[in-house]
């Protein structure tokens, strides 16, 4: 079986314009995430308390858009994740992961 799920870590459609430089936030946001991503053990956890991460509602306004990133990783409940890309699109980081 296979699930995909798509979207963004950072979606904050304003930020997007912000003159081209690094952004601290979505740096911090980024790296908290793909660290809950990585750890089977406490990623539900971590998910569940998403708001509580580094600058969360900053990265994410509205947790609709984080929400197929929750069901893909709800799928592979307890496995570990590896990033399977990561880099910069628009100065914000995105990342992809596989589970399984």
């Amino acid at each position: 079986m296979l699930i995909l799920g798509s979207g963004q870590t950072y979606h904050n459609m304003r930020g997007f314009f912000g003159g081209g430089s690094v952004d601290e936030q979505a740096e911090a946001f980024d790296a908290w995430l793909r660290a809950a991503m990585i750890d089977g053990a406490t990623r539900d956890d971590a998910l569940i308390r998403w708001e509580d991460a580094p600058h969360a509602r900053i990265a994410q306004p509205r947790k609709d858009h984080l929400l197929p990133l929750v069901v893909a990783a709800g799928a592979a409940s307890g496995e570990a994740g590896t990033v399977h890309f990561h880099g910069h699109a628009l100065d914000k980081p995105i990342f992809g992961f596989r589970f399984g």
